[in-house]
């Protein structure tokens, strides 16, 4: 990397109980870089993406953002954080029983005390901004679609325009197309803000569309990362195996006895 970074990851470690879950986790992202980590289920994307969030404390190694250690941040110091921070969660996390508007404008009016009227009007244009018309402001979630749904997450991550997005598997349980939609939106929401972004993904198509760069963790190790543009010739056995998809490589699939 060139510029300097906005997130970096030295030695992360993460364990529960016997299991080694993050095992020296070292990466690197770069302010208004997109960067995707791929992997299987189980091999620590998620818990890596907690524990930049101060969700989950590491048991060893170091979390920086713009240079600074953000481990064990609690209170105040941890709310300022996540006050910088956009997420887009994979099963969109919507409030059943708030209207669009008002899941969009929840971090506004929680957490940055802005007046609901506010609230209201920059809910609206964020809702323009993802391709939701002012109508579904007042519907409540079960009355959307799944790709509407996510419209309305994505509209949430970049309510408060926020330095960093995370998005934990964007086009989980949407169709090729309208995946392809929320790709484009995610392209285009975060180029505008000038965030850093940092996604986790099972699905290669949204990888290639939003990264810069791809990183893949196997078994709680980064074992491969570079620009998106390469990632078909990587020549790292691991990468090959998961982006063709292929049973047979390095990668086993743990099966449970019945």
């Amino acid at each position: 990397m060139t510029e300097p970074s906005k997130i970096r990851l030295t030695g992360v470690h993460k364990r529960f109980g016997d299991k080694h879950v993050l095992r020296g986790i070292d990466l690197e992202i770069g302010r208004a870089e997109s960067l995707v980590v791929i992997g299987g289920s189980g091999t620590g994307k998620s818990v890596m993406v907690k524990c930049i969030l101060g969700l989950m404390r590491p048991d060893a190694g170091d979390i920086a953002i713009d240079g600074e250690s953000v481990v064990g941040l609690t209170g105040r110091a941890h709310d300022a954080l996540m006050a910088r921070i956009g997420m887009l969660f994979q099963g969109g996390a919507l409030f059943d029983s708030l209207p669009v508007w008002q899941n969009v404008a929840f971090g506004l009016i929680q957490g940055h005390r802005v007046d609901r009227r506010k609230a209201k009007q920059i809910a609206l244009e964020k809702l323009a901004a993802v391709g939701l018309g002012a109508q579904v402001a007042d519907l409540v979630p079960a009355e959307l679609s799944g790709g509407m749904q996510k419209r309305v997450g994505l509209a949430r991550a970049i309510a408060s325009e926020p330095e960093m997005i995370f998005f934990d598997e964007p086009t989980t349980g949407l169709d090729p197309i309208m995946s392809d939609v929320i790709n484009e939106l995610i392209v285009k929401c975060t180029k505008e803000l000038g965030a850093t972004a940092l996604s986790i993904t099972h699905d290669m198509a949204s990888a290639r569309k939003i990264a810069d760069r791809i990183a893949m963790i196997h078994e709680g190790e980064i074992v491969w990362v570079g620009p998106v543009s390469e990632i078909d010739r990587s020549d790292n056995p691991y990468v090959d195996q998961f982006i063709h998809g292929r049973g047979e490589g390095p990668i086993t699939m743990q099966v449970k006895a019945l």
